[in-house]
């Protein structure tokens, strides 16, 4: 009677967490406007084709793409000739040049003669083809794609109304942020924009001897200031402001993504204004969406005003709301360079597969080189996370959760920037998922031993089958009151994490 009624709670919890609310479940149904205060916003809802999309590409390109190395914060760094910090580490270099301000010193010249605007034009963009490359994320298994509307240089990828310094009067003179938001939505894939624009107030190191510090540049390199000053709410209400605007209005996002330094005390007037202006802009086209926010070292957005996103980390539990992870392929750079370090598609998979079994989804980034091409080796990786999801994919998109999400060993860090202190997986760490009336049992990483899996014992739940997927062979296991043992077939060939598909 005990086993029986453990059974049952069990189901009715995994019924009731992958029932959605009824104006998720019937498509759009918000009808009242938002008004700009958090009581209103708390109205808010995560929709549900968001929750069940899962996996996007991110897309970092630009004139960043330009110098080729050091690229991350290139137009920062290359102007830090006295100091700077390391962002991953927050280790300080006092009185030492940055070696991105010693590569373009040789490499184009003086930062008083050729500077960041000089490398503009020289983003050359002629092998872009919008359809080739949502083909591509299209294969790899992505849902949704954010590409870069304008980074922290200040420099806009799109036509626009408040800005010389944008893609279609200096440099390629062509809308490349409308190129892609087309082919997106052709292609049938969800389209979003990301906005940097926060952070480029303090960006530029501004100098009399760069050209930082000329005047006629200062729609480009921000008002004078002193480095570290608050941002003006002048520069909020006559640049910021206008240009996000702008960008809703001009190219419906269904997702909007914000960096860091949105999360400043100087953004505050703005931060339910964004809101509710763009939740209203989705009311107005019949459309559910979705604005996406950092809280960084500052809440922004209180929970269920907006959806948390984790730059390069994961969360070490199931969250309550659903939240998003955001990285690159790149271990060093969101950029293209020549010493990009590349994470594995095995450990991608494996970071895929936590994520989702702790209520969250995966924004991966791509860097593509100036010329337009996205590099072979992102690609394969890109096509290898697609050809695990064709097989796998069913544990993934439109899952849900457990009461737990997983066991074993590995402890996952959290807090924006900590992956770099994440351990790798072993043998015995596993995530679990739900969709529909189905079970997965996931291991993170190829097994090499005999299963076995304790959470998934006779008192928490009756197994009646197991299928590994991708596998045409018996599985054999032998369930009993403290665990759950799994025979590893001698024959199965498959690559990344494994998914073991449990019906009860």
């Amino acid at each position: 009677m005990k086993q029986t009624l453990s059974i049952f709670c069990l189901c009715l919890l995994m019924a009731c967490a992958s029932k959605p609310k009824q104006s998720e479940k019937d498509g759009f149904q918000q009808k009242e406007k938002f008004e700009e205060s958090w009581e209103s916003l708390q109205n808010y809802e995560i929709p549900q084709w968001m929750k069940d999309a899962k996996f996007g590409i991110f897309i970092h390109w630009g004139p960043n793409s330009v110098a080729e190395l050091h690229t991350d914060w290139y137009p920062r760094w290359m102007y830090s000739d006295k100091g700077h910090i390391n962002i991953q580490t927050g280790e300080i270099k006092a009185g030492e040049p940055h070696v991105a301000y010693l590569y373009h010193k040789e490499k184009f010249g003086d930062q008083k003669e050729f500077g960041y605007k000089d490398l503009i034009p020289m983003w050359t963009m002629e092998n872009f083809n919008p359809e080739e490359w949502v083909s591509l994320f299209k294969e790899a298994g992505a849902q949704y794609v954010i590409p870069v509307a304008e980074h922290h240089d200040g420099y806009a990828l799109y036509e626009s109304s408040y800005t010389r310094w944008n893609s279609t009067k200096i440099g390629p003179n062509y809308d490349v942020f409308k190129a892609l938001a087309d082919e997106i939505k052709k292609q049938g894939l969800i389209f979003g924009a990301s906005s940097h624009l926060a952070f480029n107030y303090n960006y530029y190191n501004q100098q009399d001897y760069f050209d930082t510090g000329d005047p006629q540049y200062a729609d480009l390199y921000a008002p004078p200031h002193e480095i570290g000053d608050s941002v003006s709410q002048e520069w909020l209400a006559d640049v910021w402001w206008p240009r996000t605007k702008e960008i809703i209005d001009k190219y419906d996002p269904d997702i909007l993504w914000f960096d860091f330094y949105l999360d400043r005390p100087e953004f505050v007037p703005y931060h339910k204004k964004l809101a509710a202006y763009y939740y209203n802009s989705g009311i107005e086209r019949n459309k559910d969406v979705v604005l996406q926010t950092k809280n960084f070292k500052f809440e922004s957005y209180p929970e269920g005003t907006h959806m948390f996103d984790l730059e390069r980390s994961k969360s070490d539990k199931i969250r309550k709301e659903y939240w998003q992870t955001d990285t690159s392929i790149g271990k060093n750079s969101w950029y293209y360079s020549k010493n990009w370090i590349p994470k594995s598609a095995q450990e991608l998979v494996a970071d895929l597969v936590d994520i989702v079994s702790k209520n969250g989804c995966l924004l991966l980034n791509i860097g593509p080189k100036k010329d337009g091409t996205i590099p072979e080796d992102q690609k394969k990786t890109l096509l290898d996370i697609g050809k695990w999801l064709k097989v796998n994919g069913e544990s993934i998109y439109g899952a849900t959760h457990l009461e737990v999400f997983g066991e074993g060993p590995t402890k996952t860090n959290t807090g924006h920037l900590a992956e770099s202190k994440d351990k790798s997986y072993t043998g015995q760490d596993f995530r679990f998922t739900k969709n529909g009336d189905n079970l997965y049992a996931i291991a993170l990483v190829p097994p090499t031993n005999d299963i076995e899996i304790k959470y998934l014992n006779t008192s928490n739940i009756n197994i009646k089958s197991i299928a590994l997927l991708g596998y045409d062979g018996k599985i054999e296991f032998e369930q009993s009151a403290g665990k759950l043992s799994i025979k590893l077939p001698s024959d199965a060939e498959l690559d990344y994490s494994w998914v073991f598909k449990i019906k009860i």
